[in-house]
This record gives C-alpha cells, structure tokens and sequence, in this order.
C-alpha cells in the first residue's frame, strides 16, 4: 500500500514483487482512513505526515512486514512501538542532502537581500526609484553560520556557506568527525555560546522531546538583535510564536523558514512580516529528488519483501 500518489518509477519497483495500491486520496489521510488503507498490507510507503505507531501496526495486521517513509526525517513514527512488533522501518537519507541545502541557502538570501519583499513592491506597481539607500539587506562574506546539527544536509549548508565567504560553526549531541571539521574549518561551539554569536543560525536536528521548542523564547533572547533564523528540518523545532514576536519587536533580524509547527498553517504573525522569507515545505522539491526518494522507498519494502537487508533501515 502506498498512502499517497509517487513517481510512477516506484510504483513500477514495487510491483515487480508484489500487488500494488495507490491511495487515490490526493491529501493526507485522517488516523482512522490510514488504519482502513493499510488493512492487509504487507509492506507500506509512507509520507510524513502520516502517524505510524502500535495502532498502525494493529490495523494493517501480523503479516505487516515493512513501512518505508519518504523522508528522511522519521518523528512521525514510534519506531520502538512498530520495530518492536516485528516490522522493519527504513527512510529516505543521503538522497535529499542537496536539495535541501540548496533550498535553505536560497531562503538565507531572500531574507537578508529583502528579496520576497523587493518582488512585492514590483508586483503591487508600487513606484519606485533606484538610490544609495534603497532597500539595503546584509551580506553574508565574513559572518558566521551557526548550524545546529552538522550531520549531512548541515554539511552541504556549509560547503555553500564557505562559497560565500562564511565562517563555520556548530553545535549538536557530538563533535562531528576532525576531517569535517578540517574540511570545513568547522569550530565546535556549545549551543548557548553558538547562539550568542553567530550572525546566522541554521536547523539540521531531527524533531525529538529534546528538540521541540529548541529556539524559544529563551534562545531568540540570546541571539544578536541582527541575526537570521533558518529552519529546513521540522517545523516544530522553532517556536512559532516566540519568533514572530521577537521578529516584529526587533529582537532578531530575520527569518526563514521552510516547514512549520502545525503545517499546513503558519503563524499568521509571520504572515505580516517583510524580514521572514517562507516556502511551503520544499526542501526536497525537486523532481530528481522527489522521484529518488520515492524510489528508495520503494526499493526498501522490495528488499525487505523479498527476503533482503533494507537498504537504509531506521532502528529503535
């Protein structure tokens, strides 16, 4: 069972072993629809959105063997419930990275360049006129990106970020290995001194208790009354509310933002702000992504299916 429409180039993976259903439901499905959508299957292709625990498992039935999730983020899943009852869950890393990263840096410009709010003025035929002073943002040469997470995605940020002419620094539960920090001339910092100082703040953490909430009201505090907040990994992470107000009081510099707390909606507070840059969750949307990921979907439930190791399997 796939829970949501994917490139047809998956579809074809999976019916090479076994017989295929499409939700035909263009949305996502309500808890009590994905427990009768799944009722019977052997293996399933999930979205995001969708809730995997022990009542998932309770519905599909004991012959359950696989759920794969398209992403690479799994906070949608009680993986200890669902690993604990037998079946395999696998997602979607390394296939995104790019993307992601590419999508992050061009939210950063937009917001310290004024680039949503310069289109706005164009498109609302608000008259104008070039000068010295018109709509001034900041550069990015000789500031510091603070990443929060340097695993993959918050790697290929600061490779950009070094084009750039970035410094580099870091926080997260470990150090990453001495030839990143080599390569990317990455300092260490803890997270109460990296939001302290750095000029840009980036979000590469997977959504866990210990991150929900990790940019609060507290750390908007912390942080220079200049910097930028950039969030590409899960929504929940920033506290919405805190960062709309310490936006519009000035208390930071900007915003930009990918995913949100309770998507689809955003914070209508952040609706109303110039110095926000947003997008309706696009880090991975790019048509070589969506369809890569899709595939290693795919290509994990033929695997488990068939009798084979997965290839990127998600453990407790």
């Amino acid at each position: 069972m796939v829970t949501r429409t994917v490139p047809e180039s998956a579809v074809a993976v999976l019916r090479e072993v076994a017989e295929v259903e499409v939700c035909d439901q263009d949305r996502p499905l309500t808890p009590d629809e994905l427990r009768a959508t799944v009722a019977g299957a052997d293996g399933v292709v999930a979205m995001l959105h969708d809730r995997i625990d022990a009542e998932f498992v309770e519905a599909a039935g004991s012959q359950l063997k696989v759920v794969a999730n398209v992403a690479v983020g799994y906070d949608n899943i009680d993986v200890p419930a669902v690993t604990g009852r037998g079946v395999t869950v696998t997602n979607t890393p390394g296939v995104l990275t790019d993307a992601t990263a590419d999508l992050a840096f061009g939210l950063l410009l937009s917001v310290t360049r004024r680039l949503g709010e310069a289109e706005r003025l164009l498109r609302s035929r608000t008259p104008w006129n070039f000068h010295l002073g018109f709509m001034l943002g900041t550069g990015l040469q000789g500031k510091t990106l603070g990443i929060v997470g340097l695993g993959g995605i918050g790697q290929a940020v600061a490779r950009r970020a070094r084009a750039f002419g970035m410094h580099i620094a870091y926080t997260g539960r470990r150090r990453a290995a001495q030839e990143i920090e080599a390569e990317l001339d990455a300092r260490y910092l803890p997270q109460d001194e990296l939001l302290r100082t750095a000029d840009v703040i980036s979000l590469h953490c997977p959504l866990t208790e210990s991150t929900r909430h990790l940019i609060d009201d507290a750390a908007l505090e912390a942080m220079k009354s200049t910097a930028v907040v950039v969030n590409t990994s899960r929504g929940p992470i920033v506290d919405e509310k805190a960062l709309a107000a310490a936006l519009k009081e000035g208390r930071i510099g900007g915003a930009a933002l990918d995913v949100f707390e309770n998507e689809p909606e955003v914070d209508p507070g952040l609706l109303e702000l110039d110095n926000v840059a947003i997008a309706p969750h696009l880090g991975s949307a790019t048509t070589e992504t969506r369809t890569a990921m899709a595939e290693l979907a795919a290509r994990n439930v033929a695997a488990v299916l068939t009798g084979q190791q997965p290839l990127t399997p998600v453990t407790a």
